[in-house]
């Protein structure tokens, strides 16, 4: 479960930018293809933040689709399978998005 370690590293991260400021809200973004659990984060972000600045932040997180473009037939088409493969059948591909993990946006407690 490497969600912990990366919830962790986000909670420092925002922690740490805002200089001890209270954090009221993080947005993040998790790619469906990012091999990342978005329910594992949420379960780990109360716990990583405890005992910090982010202690009890509201938690988002946008899933954003898979998206990719086959070199092959140049169709560009949304991936539903970790194993990206296009209609035509080609494994020939561009990943467009879905692999994304960052932080979008955090609110800062007035």
């Amino acid at each position: 479960m490497h969600e912990l370690s990366i919830t962790q590293s986000v909670v420092d991260a925002v922690v740490e930018r805002f200089d001890g400021a209270r954090i009221a809200g993080v947005r993040l973004e998790i790619g469906r293809l990012s091999g990342v659990l978005p329910d594992a984060v949420r379960f780990c972000f109360d716990v990583a933040a405890a005992g910090t600045p982010a202690e009890g932040a509201r938690l988002e997180i946008d899933e954003p689709a898979a998206r990719a473009r086959c070199r092959d037939c140049t169709d560009e088409f949304e991936l539903e399978d970790p194993i990206p493969l296009c209609p035509c059948g080609s494994a020939h591909i561009e990943v467009l998005a879905g692999a994304e993990l960052r932080i979008v946006s955090v609110e800062v407690a007035a």
